[in-house]
């Protein structure tokens, strides 16, 4: 082991095992060597392994933390005595005797002989051993097992064919009623991105039905949230619309308007017809608001200048319109969020339904039981009886990524630690918190900074008044970064502080002065002028060879290249740059993240593939899946098509085409391989395969079909030939799939290609253990890595708040349950949703400066800035407008083949 590092008089405080602490570490400042070393000192001071509970964030940081811990305990059982006084020094500033050598020396074997071994876990891990300990009082069938995304979806696939089957039945009236006003308030496409949006939710909307009574309390909150009288509905608000006017007050404005301008007699005929019941209020309303709801102006300024109280008649009857037409535009949104609440009620309870009958539970599932489990006064004292032995010490980290939810849990299980028979005598129960606002970038997981904020004064009030010792301590000095990129993130959200600065101003220290370091801005590529082209057959994500975000590719991965022909040298590594040092991080996995990629590869740079892939979308997998429904169904042209050119069989496209062009009408394109295959030996070849292939479907299961096809018969070698070694991770995923879908339903190519397509499954790669190549990735999965050089290239791209849900949850002032509106668009708002789309807004555009902020701090040495124009502005309050605005271009462009510059 290495000698002992040195610790700074903050992080010995926040590591001090008497002292419960509320840790803001910003980024790269060591929390993770702090959350280690009050393990350690935990253990040190007596602490059994097995009443410290560690809750991260990610499975990958608690295996971290297990390991450095293993590391560190293992090799005080070997050290000798002098260097074990120097580690133990360090991490207590305090002169070790002979019994800390002792208990020192002893730790490595207790913790492996610790039943559980150390608890280092997931919140959603916790709960599900909580659960399984006790799952009588929490309600749980004791066989649950835990269910992953893709079996939810494929669940709540069920549970809604459920629902959708039940809208013929007699006495499902209003939900066929909701589906019906569902259906023609939206088109197919929206209706399936808000059943999409209602699933991700499920969990909250099923705490709002059971916080609210059920579907008519919550139908209740939202006519509350939208200030509507109980019982007022849209007929009774239009009969009396027109009636209500101030007709005398108005009739002399419309005798006074019908001899000005032609305007103003237009509007003199219109009140005329509403006053005499020749107008419904949609005409009438149009005289005092145009479409879009905004006033009019109703009468000509020297009128209005002449005939004063003419003019104030008319704007009182302006306000009173606009006042009908805000309660019915409510009314309307009452309508579709209860036709929605409806269907959402429907379709949480058959979800519901089909988890009890199997036994199955989600991850939203843990945390609510849990939460129920330590919140039900009835149930919670044998719970925290049975606990107490178990848990004095409990560490939170990351926690500014905590949901609501998961802080109930947590503050449910220290809530004996400072009051009643939990807070024992001789036990000094702590609670350790690290987190930094500034890095919460995962609102759409649950993660809310309010709720953060909150649970940081209550412990804090609650350990004092309790007579606990407390510390806020804040960990400045990143031990990551050089001094010039410190300073360019001061600078940026010093000047944008905006979501990230709360207060007062930022500033990093380094612990690693003197090193040099560098940033640089590029210029934004602009668009190249290029003749107008629309082919009818071009796929709507094409993009020409000269678009500026190919050619940023382009030159992304030319510089790159450049850096290790040449050598290019790390002075803080103190060696050449190797491909592993380079991170390129981009906003979303979009066409960018796809030209980057391939830039790299084309220019020989050994790249690590995509972080997360969709597994329905990789090559290997759509050439596998076509050949399952070709071997369905043989007359399936166009999978037979795909078949052919792919890697399994290989025929070119001139092939294809000659096999293809010319059939008769009706000739299908197996039957024509067949008859021709004496015409060439690839054709032969093709033909030999597939028959061999069809003769085997019928008789074997998918994955045993899949093993052969892919180990004996070399598809897996042909696959890796075309498609690079990247495709390995994709087959193997592939096969996953068949094995586990055989384990749970019958062994059908039909049952399983479907499963698989409607699946969508993603699979998160680990690119923290690729160590000889670069990485791309997004920002959201680069958190918690570093790299010595950090490229953005995808810096103008700006999140559109009205693109990604039409739901909005309620924020109640009484602190009532949060219930949904559902805002078809936002023509539909009203001053109520109004106020939560400029919160939500709000909030989305703080947490993209968070997401900025999470990039450049990734960085040890180098962070280069860039991105591209198209043909429309670049919205305000980018990327790179918050660093121009700090930071003058560097006069250092890229060089692109053609001769331009960057």
């Amino acid at each position: 082991m290495n000698r002992p590092l040195g610790r700074q008089p903050n992080q010995l405080r926040a590591a001090d095992p008497a002292t419960s602490a509320w840790v803001t570490a910003n980024a790269g400042t060591g929390k993770t060597r702090v959350l280690v070393d009050r393990v350690l000192r935990l253990l040190l001071a007596g602490t059994a392994p097995s009443r410290i509970l560690c809750l991260t964030f990610t499975k990958a940081a608690a295996a971290e933390m297990a390991n450095r811990l293993a590391e560190t305990l293992g090799a005080w059982s070997t050290m000798a005595d002098g260097d074990l006084d120097d580690h133990l020094r360090a991490l207590t500033s305090k002169d070790p005797d002979a019994a800390d050598r002792r208990r020192a020396r002893r730790l490595f074997a207790e913790t492996l002989e610790a039943p559980g071994g150390l608890n280092l876990r997931t919140i959603h891990s916790f709960c599900e051993s909580l659960l399984g300990r006790f799952p009588v009082e929490a309600r749980v069938a004791p066989h649950f097992t835990v269910i992953d995304e893709r079996t939810a979806r494929e669940w709540l696939r069920e549970a809604r064919n459920r629902v959708f089957r039940r809208l013929d039945r007699p006495q499902a009236t209003a939900l066929r009623q909701a589906m019906d006003h569902l259906a023609g308030t939206t088109d197919e496409d929206r209706f399936d991105r808000l059943m999409a949006d209602l699933n991700a939710r499920r969990g909250r909307l099923a705490r709002a039905l059971e916080a609210t009574g059920g579907l008519d309390g919550a139908k209740a909150r939202v006519r509350a949230a939208l200030d509507l009288p109980e019982g007022l509905d849209e007929a009774t608000v239009r009969d009396g619309a027109i009636a209500g006017a101030d007709w005398a007050a108005l009739n002399p404005a419309i005798d006074l308007m019908a001899t000005s301008n032609d305007t103003d007699k237009k509007h003199a005929r219109l009140l005329a017809g509403g006053r005499d019941g020749h107008l419904d209020f949609e005409a009438y309303k149009a005289v005092f608001l145009v479409k879009a709801g905004r006033r009019k102006n109703l009468i000509a300024k020297q009128l209005e200048r002449d005939y004063p109280a003419i003019a104030r008649a008319l704007a009182v009857e302006q306000d009173r319109v606009e006042a009908l037409a805000e309660t019915l535009k409510a009314l309307a949104l009452a309508r579709s969020t209860e036709a929605l609440l409806t269907v959402g009620q429907a379709l949480v309870a058959a979800y519901a339904d089909i988890k009890g009958a199997r036994a199955g539970l989600d991850y939203d599932d843990l945390i609510g039981a849990a939460r129920a489990l330590l919140e039900d006064d009835g149930r919670v004292g044998w719970v925290h009886y049975k606990l107490d032995g178990g848990i004095d010490h409990v560490l939170v980290d990351e926690a500014q990524d905590t949901s609501p939810d998961q802080w109930a849990v947590i503050e449910a299980l220290v809530a004996d630690f400072t009051a009643g028979e939990g807070a024992r005598e001789g036990v000094e129960r702590t609670l350790f918190v690290v987190g930094d606002e500034k890095q919460s970038i995962y609102s759409f997981q649950g993660a809310d900074l309010d709720t953060f904020r909150a649970r940081h004064v209550r412990f804090k009030r609650r350990f004092g008044a309790a007579g606990k010792a407390w510390e806020d301590v804040r960990l400045e000095t990143s031990f990551r970064s050089t001094r010039p990129v410190l300073d360019l993130v001061d600078q940026v959200f010093n000047q944008a502080p905006e979501g990230v600065v709360e207060a007062g101003a930022l500033h990093h220290e380094t612990g690693r002065p003197g090193l040099a370091g560098l940033v640089e801005l590029w210029p934004l590529l602009e668009p190249v002028e290029a003749p107008e082209e629309d082919p009818w057959d071009a796929p709507l994500d094409h993009t020409t060879a000269d678009s500026p975000d190919r050619r940023l590719a382009e030159a992304v991965a030319r510089r790159v290249a450049g850096w290790l022909k040449a050598g290019e040298r790390l002075p803080g590594a103190g060696r050449p740059l190797a491909a592993g040092d380079v991170m390129i991080l981009v906003q979303r996995r979009a066409t960018f993240y796809q030209h980057m990629v391939r830039a790299l590869k084309h220019h020989n740079v050994p790249v690590a593939g995509a972080d997360r892939m969709v597994l329905t979308r990789e090559m290997a997998v759509m050439d596998l899946m076509a050949l399952g429904r070709f071997l369905l169904f043989p007359d399936d042209d166009l999978s037979l098509a795909g078949v052919l050119k792919s890697p399994l069989i290989g025929l070119d496209e001139d092939a294809l085409f000659e096999l293809a062009h010319g059939r008769g009408k009706g000739d299908h394109l197996w039957p024509t391989l067949r008859r021709r295959a004496g015409e060439r030996a690839d054709f032969a070849a093709a033909a030999e395969r597939l028959s061999a292939w069809l003769g085997r479907a019928d008789r074997e299961a998918p994955y045993d079909f899949l093993t052969e096809l892919l180990g004996p018969g070399k598809g897996r070698q042909r696959f890796l030939a075309r498609l690079g070694v990247d495709a390995n991770d994709a087959i193997d995923e592939f096969l996953g799939l068949a094995l586990l879908y055989e384990r749970e339903h019958p062994p059908a190519w039909q049952g399983f290609l479907s499963w698989v397509e409607a699946g969508a499954t993603e699979v998160k790669r680990d690119l923290e253990q690729v160590k000889d190549a670069v990485r791309v990735m997004t920002v959201h999965g680069s958190k918690g890595l570093e790299a010595p050089v950090v490229i953005l290239p995808d810096t103008v791209r700006v999140p559109d708040p009205n693109k990604d849900t039409s739901l909005f949850w309620t924020d109640p002032a009484d602190g009532g349950p949060s219930v949904p509106l559902w805002v078809p668009s936002k023509e539909d708002d009203v001053v109520a949703t109004e106020t939560l789309r400029e919160a939500r807004n709000t909030a989305l555009r703080r947490e993209y400066r968070r997401l900025l902020y999470v990039a450049m701090t990734r960085a040890r040495e180098r962070v280069y800035l860039g991105g591209w124009r198209t043909k429309k502005a670049p919205a305000e309050g980018n990327w790179h407008d918050l660093v121009s605005a700090v930071l003058a271009t560097d006069d250092d462009k890229i060089a692109l083949d053609d001769g331009t510059e960057a």
